[in-house]
């Protein structure tokens, strides 16, 4: 199975980890800067973007990039993850000189929105309108300051990923493997969008009370996805971070 991914840039490793509201063309305004300074990465997970949904056996996210992570000869790396992105960064942590959650999940128990949000995806889905279910994640996950060419295209990232994902026969069985929180031991810092949903917002505040070097920075106009939300923005601030 290939791992569809993408290498610029020289000097130290920095791997970009999507959204799976998205896929690893989320990081297209942050792409040039930082290959003008690090060697940069970035994967699409399977049945996202250009990778197939498709498995052998059992597989997992975290192990798919981290052997894509191997054949580049890549030890160490700065791990940079865009919500559901950030569980596989964690989950890699034994790999990264840093870390950069943006927006992350949590241990914490789902809350009403998050929950009610699964719930309607689901019922789009087995109705068959693929169309709302894109749109409906375009809807919730992009905040305010995304213009109407962003939210288009989230449609259309999300839109691509069901139909693969849909259309798998037989579906991939995937596992996630446990993170330890405790046995983090470098730099982390952890973005929370305003306008996120407060399922998210609340586990930014968790995990930067959890870990045990870590910066919270909240952003005022952010939603769950800031990245496309405000390019420049966000290639700022990783820069200044990193």
């Amino acid at each position: 199975m290939t791992i569809r991914y993408e290498s610029a840039g020289a000097g130290e490793p920095v791997v970009l980890l999507p959204s799976t509201a998205a896929d690893a063309g989320m990081w297209d305004g942050q792409w040039d800067a930082l290959a003008a300074r690090f060697r940069v990465i970035r994967v699409d997970y399977r049945g996202f973007g250009r990778t197939p949904y498709e498995a052998d056996g059992p597989y997992s996210d975290d192990g798919d990039v981290a052997e894509v992570l191997a054949g580049l000869g890549v030890g160490r790396a700065t791990l940079v993850g865009s919500s559901y992105g950030c569980a596989v960064a964690l989950r890699l942590a034994r790999l990264a000189s840093r870390l950069v959650l943006m927006n992350p999940g949590s241990e914490l128990p789902k809350t009403g929105d998050v929950r009610a949000f699964g719930a309607e995806e689901d019922r789009l889905l087995e109705a068959g309108d693929v169309e709302g279910a894109a749109e409906l994640n375009a809807r919730t996950w992009l905040g305010p300051a995304a213009d109407e060419a962003t939210r288009r295209r989230v449609a259309a990232m999300q839109r691509h990923a069901f139909g693969m994902q849909l259309a798998a026969d037989p579906e991939p069985v995937q596992f996630a493997p446990a993170y330890d929180l405790d046995a983090v031991r470098v730099p982390v810092l952890i973005v929370a969008g305003a306008h996120d949903l407060p399922y998210f917002r609340e586990s930014a505040r968790h995990l930067a009370g959890r870990l045990a070097d870590a910066e919270l920075v909240e952003l005022e106009w952010a939603g769950h996805l800031p990245a496309l939300e405000r390019p420049e923005e966000v290639t700022r601030l990783l820069l200044d971070y990193l």
